[in-house]
């Protein structure tokens, strides 16, 4: 029993050290920022729209994740080394 919880402890902090390691940093969330908006709107993608979003995004690190605000709107998530744009809320 002492080995597998030895080996669980080991696991834990081997994933734990590869979340801070691969928390994305501000200019992934900024270019994934850009390429979503671009994706979603071609226009908005020529207009630099995109871009115009990315640079007035606020980066925040939780050490394992993070995220970015525009407005106080969370616009993008990422961990692990990946970074997911959320999609605006649609006003009915």
């Amino acid at each position: 029993m002492a080995k597998a919880a030895v080996v669980s402890a080991v696991v834990a902090a081997a994933v734990t050290a590869a979340a801070f390691l691969l928390n994305p940093s501000p200019e992934q969330h900024r270019e994934k920022i850009k390429e979503a908006i671009a994706e979603r709107s071609p226009i908005a993608g020529v207009l630099g729209i995109g871009a115009l979003t990315a640079s007035t995004s606020t980066y925040h690190p939780l050490g394992v994740a993070s995220y970015t605000t525009v407005n106080e709107r969370t616009v993008s998530l990422g961990a692990l080394g990946t970074v997911f744009v959320l999609q605006p809320k649609q006003d009915k």
